[in-house]
């Protein structure tokens, strides 16, 4: 015991004195720190294995084990793991904090909503026929003129060539007060409540696009309950109908509540780097109810957790800030709220976010986020920056000679507020229930036709759902990635310089991909 307590002393002193060198030397003109971080971002790397990562995930399935099977928000077994890994911090000297989550419990509709046409003519609308109510609507009682918005009239042949409501600028002269009526089409129905909302809307009420297909209502969650005002969804010849008569008022009406839980976010800030320059690194915490998310996402957790832990000791050149994300299952909600609640000046500090989730996957691709859109597939680039953290996790990849394949930013994980706000992230994923082709089998083994976790979102996604050698690999990657960027951030842009309204608006596609039905 004393052999090993001392050699790991060793090895922590001999890191650490490596690591302090950046700040004794001083390269001459012309030169590049860029070696040397890679030098001590490998030796750091090489600190934080596999077996180790999983003495956290032993630990989160004994949690789950004694809680119901689950690690998910709003139950004790959420709370034991937050206190776990709390606890594991604090004692390795960081500055450790949380920050409050409100998510949905339950939604509850006491009585079928109302829609009615007052004037021209009155008449009034069945429910559910012609409209529903949508999920996580929040209760209301308006009566008023509607206002079209951007809305495709005739009703294009082709679906989701409109795109009404989804950026800003579709409400221009909308005044505040009228209930927005949005054709369904192009970007999720929240992104347009989201505008609604700004542009001072008392209502929403969807319909339809039109195409074959795409004419009769049907119910959603729009997995958003704070709007303050009710939304309904209806059909297309009941839009066209609102739309035909310029002025015409109606009354809306939905009777039902959100019942919130709370729980909390857990931030650790390194002891060392300048405050203005963080690297922050995330996970997301919570495990779905059905199961204890050993691999969705105690892997991540856990590989971010030893991360923390072996860099605990380093005089680091910039801040290095760790989070476990609350209520990521429910839709983002604890990283979305975190980066809402950031100022500007907070937003700017933060150089680039890496995200973590699912990292041990068994029957696993190694995915790394395609910050350059290099893969031309869904939501395009990432902000600017992010193509250099794919390259570098592409770097540490190919010098091993394991390979790696690029995978969308399709707003499925805690990237998402990240990137909506401007910050460049990136990061790493081995799939979920997505299926493994015959192609990525030839490349990374596994089972072609089987899905990449056969667990994911299920009871089974235990501690024997783990793939040890995607663990360990991962893992290494994290901690190299987290530890280059905690002495070298030259290649990623200042976050003064960069942004942009035009920057923002196109990081903007990322924000919400997953937290409503798409349109």
């Amino acid at each position: 015991m004393r052999l090993n307590l001392r050699r790991g002393m060793v090895r922590t002193v001999a890191l650490a004195a490596a690591v302090s060198l950046p700040f004794a030397f001083t390269p001459p003109a012309g030169a590049t720190t860029t070696g040397v971080s890679d030098a001590l971002a490998g030796a750091l790397s090489g600190t934080v294995k596999g077996k180790n990562v999983k003495k956290h995930l032993d630990k989160f399935q004994e949690i789950a084990a004694a809680n119901g099977g689950t690690r998910a928000v709003g139950t004790p077994g959420y709370d034991a793991s937050l206190a776990y890994v709390k606890d594991k911090l604090r004692q390795a000297g960081y500055q450790v904090s949380t920050t409050d989550v409100e998510y949905p419990l339950r939604w509850e509709e006491f009585s079928p909503s109302v829609l009615q046409q007052v004037t021209p003519e009155a008449k009034t609308y069945t429910n559910p026929a012609d409209f529903v109510t949508v999920i996580s609507s929040s209760p209301g009682d308006v009566t008023a003129q509607i206002q079209v918005v951007d809305a495709v009239i005739p009703v294009p042949g082709t679906p989701n060539t409109s795109t009404a409501g989804c950026e800003a600028a579709d409400f221009a002269g909308f005044v505040p007060g009228r209930i927005a009526l949005i054709q369904r089409g192009t970007c999720p129905f929240v992104d347009k409540a989201t505008n609604a909302k700004a542009a001072g809307a008392a209502g929403v009420i969807f319909f339809n696009e039109g195409q074959p297909g795409r004419t009769e209502p049907f119910q959603f969650d729009i997995r958003e309950w704070r709007f303050g005002f009710p939304i309904v969804f209806a059909s297309t010849a009941v839009g066209l109908d609102l739309a035909d008569t310029p002025g015409t008022t109606v009354h809306l009406k939905v009777d039902a509540k959100t019942t919130v839980g709370q729980t909390k976010n857990l931030i650790a800030d390194s002891r060392w780097g300048k405050r203005d320059e963080i690297v922050m690194v995330g996970a997301h915490l919570d495990s779905v109810p059905e199961g204890p998310g050993i691999n969705d996402n105690g892997s991540g957790s856990a590989a971010i957790l030893e991360t923390a832990l072996r860099m605990a000791h380093l005089p680091t050149k910039n801040k290095v800030r760790f989070a476990w994300w609350g209520a990521e299952e429910l839709g983002l909600v604890g990283s979305e709220q975190y980066v809402a609640g950031l100022s500007q000046a907070e937003r700017d500090k933060i150089r680039l976010y890496l995200n973590f989730d699912m990292v041990a996957s068994p029957n696993d691709v190694t995915f790394l986020y395609d910050g350059d859109d290099s893969d031309a597939e869904g939501a395009g680039p990432g902000p600017a920056g992010s193509a250099e953290i794919e390259k570098l996790l592409e770097k540490f990849y190919g010098k091993r000679g394991l390979s790696f394949k690029g995978t969308d930013f399709d707003g499925r994980s805690d990237y998402g507020p990240f990137i909506a706000t401007g910050i460049p992230s990136g990061g790493i994923f081995t799939g979920a229930e997505g299926i493994k082709t015959a192609e990525e089998a030839a490349t990374f083994g596994g089972t072609a036709g089987a899905a990449y976790d056969p667990c994911y979102h299920s009871a089974c996604d235990g501690i024997g759902n783990i793939n040890a050698a995607a663990l360990d690999r991962n893992a290494r990657a994290i901690g190299y990635s987290t530890a280059f960027y905690a002495y070298d951030l030259s290649t990623i842009p200042d976050r003064n310089a960069t942004r942009s309204a035009a920057a923002l608006k196109s990081a903007a596609t990322f924000a919400r991909a997953s937290k409503g039905a798409a349109s």
